[in-house]
């Protein structure tokens, strides 16, 4: 039988928006950052932030320097904006990031959806009958 190997965890929290992906790495409390990036510091234009090549970027910065500290294996919590009028659905970064932390070598445990859903909220910004244009 094979022994089994010791895995160090850490958290990778994304944060997927149309406009940016943000990816950051923590121990496994939450407590301490291990590494973070983000769609904007890898592509010079703006409108690309949110692209899944630019994702794939940060995931693989991020990766990098959590390999370098000791991390092996990382549980996934994404997150979209969420609340109650931005969209709950995360943005095209998401998938490319996670595939490119998997393809960094790191074991990929829980993935999991963290986006803030309201449980009857503020006031939504329209009139009582909606928007009427």
């Amino acid at each position: 039988m094979r022994e089994r190997e010791n895995i160090r965890w850490g958290v990778a929290h994304i944060y997927s928006s149309y406009n940016n992906t943000i990816i950051h790495i923590t121990d496994i409390t939450g407590t301490e950052t291990i590494s973070r990036s983000s769609g904007g510091q890898v592509v010079k234009s703006d409108r690309l932030e949110s692209s899944p090549t630019a994702a794939m970027l940060a995931a693989k910065k991020a990766a990098e320097i959590a390999r370098e500290r000791g991390i092996t294996g990382i549980h996934v919590k994404i997150k979209a904006p969420g609340g109650h009028n931005g969209p709950h659905n995360p943005g095209p970064g998401a998938q490319a990031a996670i595939r490119a932390l998997a393809r960094m070598g790191l074991r990929i445990g829980i993935i999991e959806d963290v986006t803030p859903i309201p449980h009857d909220s503020c006031r939504k910004k329209d009139a009582r009958r909606g928007r009427r244009v």
